[in-house]
C-alpha cells in the first residue's frame, strides 16, 4: 500500500513538473511585459515631439507584434527548463532569462521614463547581448526551444535600428532628446 503511495506522488509531482515550469514562465514573462508597457506612453507630448524615420511602425503594430513574441519566449523558457539534466544548467538557464525580462522591461523605462532615446538605445544594445546569451544558454538544453527565440532577437535588433534611428535624429541642440 504505501509503495502504491509513493509512486502516485511521483506520478503527480511529474505531472506539475510542466504546469509548474510553464506557468512560471508565463508568470515571469507576463509581469516583465506589463512592467515594461506601464512606462510606454506614445500618447505623450514629449513622444510625439520626436523625429522618427519613416519606416516606424505605427504605434498599435507594437502590442500586435510583442504579444505572440512574449508567448514565445514563455513557451521556450518553459520547454528548456524541463530538458534541462542538471540543477545547475536549469538555474543558469533561469537566471539567463531573468536577466533578459528585466532588461526587456528595462528598455521602455530607459527610453520613455528617463524620455531618453540615447538612454533608450543602450538598453536595446544590452538587450541583443542578453538575447544572444539567452538563446545560446537555451541552445545548450533545448536546440527546439532556442530556435523559438529567434523571433524574439530579430525584433529585439529591429528595435535597436529604430531606436539608433530616433537618437540620431533627436541628438541635435534644441531637440527633445
Amino acid at each position: 500500500m504505501s509503495m502504491r503511495l509513493i509512486s502516485e506522488r511521483q506520478d503527480r509531482k511529474r505531472e506539475l513538473g510542466p504546469w509548474l515550469r510553464y506557468g512560471a514562465s508565463s508568470a515571469a514573462v507576463t509581469a516583465a511585459a506589463l512592467a515594461g508597457a506601464s512606462a510606454v506612453d506614445a500618447d505623450s507630448a514629449w513622444y510625439r515631439s520626436l523625429r522618427k524615420p519613416l519606416w516606424q511602425p505605427p504605434s498599435r503594430v507594437f502590442g500586435a507584434v510583442w504579444t505572440p513574441l512574449y508567448a514565445t519566449i514563455a513557451y521556450a523558457a518553459g520547454h528548456a527548463l524541463g530538458t534541462a539534466q542538471e540543477r545547475r544548467q536549469r538555474t543558469r538557464l533561469a537566471t539567463s532569462l531573468a536577466v533578459n525580462l528585466t532588461l526587456n522591461a528595462g528598455c521602455n523605462w530607459l527610453f520613455f521614463g528617463l524620455r531618453s532615446p540615447k538612454a533608450g538605445l543602450a538598453g536595446t544594445v544590452l538587450l541583443n547581448l542578453s538575447n544572444a546569451e539567452l538563446i545560446h544558454r537555451t541552445d545548450q538544453t533545448d536546440p527546439a526551444a532556442a530556435r523559438t527565440l529567434l523571433p524574439y532577437a530579430a525584433w529585439c535588433a529591429f528595435a535597436t535600428a529604430l531606436s539608433r534611428a530616433i537618437a540620431r535624429q533627436n541628438s541635435g541642440p534644441g531637440q527633445p532628446a
